[in-house]
Parts: C-alpha cells; sequence; structure tokens
C-alpha cells in the first residue's frame, strides 16, 4: 500500500483560510446564509469553517447545523449488518435561505445527492451551494460540480483519499492511498 500526502498542517490552514475568504466574498454578512455539515465527515470541516468565519468576521452569527444523509444514500440497504444514523443538529429553517452543504471529499457525487434529499426536511432553500475540501474531478457518476474547492485531485477509482482532522485525535492530514500491484 503506497500513501502520498497531499495536504497537511499549515497547507490545510491556508487552503480553509482561502475557502473562508472566498465565502465572504459571496456571502458577505452571512445575514441570509447558512452552514450545512454532511455527516459524518464533512461536519469536521464544516466546524473549522464556522470557526475561522466567526474569527474574521469578529463573532458575527453564522448559523451551522449538521445533516446526517444515512436513510437517503441509495446504497443503504447494500451495507452488511445493521446501518446506525448519526443525529441532524439542525435548529433552524433552511426556507429562502443560501445554504452551503460542506463535505471533505467529493467522489462520485452520491453524498451529495442524498444530502440534497434530506436538506428538503428543513424547508426549500433559495440556493443550494457545495464546499469541499477535495474534489476527485473525473470519477462522477452524477453531474453534481462544486461551487468552492479545497484542492482538485485526479485519482484513479481504486485509490482512495484519508482526511483526518485534529479534532478527532489525529492530525490535519489528506492522503492519496493506492493499492501496490503485484
Amino acid at each position: 500500500m503506497q500513501k502520498k500526502t497531499l495536504l497537511d498542517g499549515q497547507k490545510i490552514q491556508i487552503t480553509i483560510k482561502r475557502l473562508c475568504h472566498q465565502l465572504i466574498e459571496n456571502h458577505d454578512d452571512f445575514a441570509n446564509t447558512v452552514l450545512i455539515g454532511i455527516q459524518p465527515r464533512g461536519i469536521f470541516l464544516a466546524d473549522r469553517i464556522h470557526q475561522d468565519l466567526q474569527l474574521i468576521l469578529k463573532n458575527k452569527k453564522i448559523l451551522k447545523g449538521n445533516l446526517d444523509i444515512t436513510f437517503f444514500r441509495d446504497d443503504f440497504r447494500r451495507k452488511d449488518g445493521l446501518v446506525t444514523a448519526s443525529s441532524n443538529s439542525i435548529d433552524f429553517i433552511i426556507e429562502g435561505k443560501k445554504v452551503i452543504l460542506i463535505d471533505d471529499v467529493l467522489w462520485t457525487g452520491r453524498t451529495i445527492r442524498a444530502a440534497l434529499d434530506a436538506l428538503l426536511a428543513y424547508g426549500r432553500p433559495e440556493k443550494v451551494e457545495l464546499l469541499v475540501l477535495i474534489d476527485r474531478r473525473f470519477s462522477r457518476h452524477l453531474p453534481i460540480e462544486p461551487d468552492y474547492i479545497g484542492h482538485q485531485v485526479d485519482s484513479l477509482n481504486s485509490q482512495q483519499v484519508k482526511v483526518t482532522w485534529t479534532s478527532e485525535g489525529s492530525e490535519d492530514k489528506v492522503i492519496l492511498i493506492s493499492e501496490n500491484n503485484k
């Protein structure tokens, strides 16, 4: 197994700051914009984006929630064993608001499709945008493209992109994992 580090430490922090400034350019004071982290992995990035935005905007109240998509996925019945869902933590209505969906890696687009379906339980948004840390751009099954991209990766379907965060007891790092050819 070969591992290649794509981003780590300072590079991830710089990338997050850049994404925050792009969001500020397009959403100004976030009066009509909310952040939604897609569970399980997108919530770590959403937390970091939210924290940095509040520092940059001097503690401006920015609404943030976490969205579980477990039972909206088209493959949840195909997994072995019982599927356990996470809890949603969205304590606001998104009706008429601009929603920024946040996930760590965009690969096939199926997770985002499920998130769009799950999002409708909280109202009909005015607009939905997508922010991802890593875009595996040549692997789409669905016509979904991000509005905000931290880093693009050209990878094979057999490769895996793994993101770890300090908030989960590891280090901030993005790794491309490839199987050794025998």
